[in-house]
């Protein structure tokens, strides 16, 4: 047996509803429409405890706060209902990981010791904060492209993929 080597979600992205209805509906499939924001939300799923489970240093995760961030942006908007709770946490668990990374590079600082060497590498929270980035993002990625589908008007709003950095200067802060 012989697998697609594109993986899922290759190919072609799907046309915004709205752009759908401005050219005049091509497919001719009837369009599903959401007007923003006068859809009646849904009540919010309860975020699993891992979301929020207390870190080895005895700090909280952060992934809850991103996900009811999230959760209550897509019903501001009339979304909520479209995106799964399942996706909504993987992405709420990469950004707050990305983040953990981020804080633990500017704690350790951007080397390591070779554990047996002992000489200078790259620490190695750099790699995995780039990784579970480059997870938020594709994660985001696919939020998006549910709202972009379902979504009768342009949002041009600030969106908690926007808000991930201010929320990493924060925690520098402290």
């Amino acid at each position: 047996m012989r697998l697609c080597p594109t993986g899922t979600g290759a190919g072609r992205k799907k046309s915004a509803v709205k752009e759908k209805a401005e050219n005049g509906n091509p497919g001719g499939r009837r369009l599903e429409v959401l007007d923003i924001p006068e859809v009646e939300g849904v009540d919010m799923p309860k975020p699993h405890e891992f979301l929020s489970a207390e870190q080895r240093d005895g700090s909280t995760l952060q992934a809850e706060e991103i996900y009811k961030e999230t959760w209550e942006w897509l019903k501001k908007i009339g979304c909520a209902a479209k995106v799964s709770p399942q996706l909504l946490e993987r992405y709420a668990m990469c950004s707050a990981r990305w983040i953990q990374c981020e804080e633990m590079t500017n704690r350790m600082g951007f080397l390591s010791k070779h554990p047996i060497t002992q000489k200078p590498i790259p620490s190695p929270f750099i790699n995995i904060g780039i990784n579970y980035m480059n997870q938020a993002v594709r994660l985001w990625n696919e939020i998006f492209q549910i709202v972009k589908e379902n979504c009768s008007t342009d949002y041009g709003e600030v969106s908690p993929q926007d808000d991930l950095m201010e929320r990493l200067l924060r925690a520098r802060k402290g």
